[in-house]
């Protein structure tokens, strides 16, 4: 019997064996580090591709909504210019949210989005963008075209899950987040990363 073609005999690495999606500009990959119910922050293990335990949430804050990066993505110095009052990008994939309106509660999943804007995170002088996006063919969300278009009480949620997921107590976070931005400049940012990590590592 033969394999089917592509077929990867081991596991690929989440952020550099994953494909991005054949037309980013209308559906992407997104890789799930998060779920709204961990209490404790996941993050890609660059080495491996298996996740790790970056930290325990010091406070009770959760993410709103699925939370990962895209693949073949990074944040380099065309993410950088498109974020004043920034001095780098940061350096790893580009974060995205995901919207779903029935509960997903693993992660390590891969799931289909669709990018509808994103918030500008300025974390120390690095430009830490995190987009949004709409599950595919979700019943709730399928239909949104735009940021704009959510319930601001959910953006504000996202907001303020970034502007604390760090804090430490007694300390000044370095932490800024600016305007929610629409698609179309979501999707200027994503077309930088892109170019980005091909400069970075080259082309699959």
């Amino acid at each position: 019997m033969a394999f089917p073609s592509p077929f990867y005999r081991w596991r690929p690495h989440p952020w550099h064996g994953l494909e991005i999606g054949s037309d980013p500009r209308r559906e992407i990959n997104a890789y799930i580090e998060l779920t709204p119910f961990d209490l404790v922050k996941y993050e890609i293990d660059k080495m491996t591709g298996y996740l790790r335990v970056d930290r325990p949430q010091r406070t009770s804050s959760v993410p709103p909504a699925l939370y990962g990066f895209i693949p073949r993505t990074f944040c380099g110095r065309r993410v950088c210019d498109l974020m004043p009052g920034t001095e780098a990008g940061d350096g790893d994939p580009l974060d995205i949210c995901v919207l779903s309106e029935r509960p997903i509660s693993r992660g390590e999943i891969i799931v289909s989005a669709r990018i509808v804007g994103g918030l500008p995170m300025n974390d120390g002088g690095e430009a830490d963008d995190k987009l949004i996006a709409v599950l595919v063919n979700d019943p709730i969300w399928q239909d949104i075209g735009d940021v704009t278009e959510l319930p601001q009480v959910l953006v504000e949620r996202l907001r303020h899950y970034f502007a604390t997921y760090k804090m430490i107590p007694g300390q000044v976070s370095g932490v800024s987040i600016g305007g929610t931005y629409g698609r179309e400049h979501a999707l200027s940012v994503l077309a930088a990363a892109i170019a980005d990590y091909e400069e970075e590592y080259g082309t699959a």
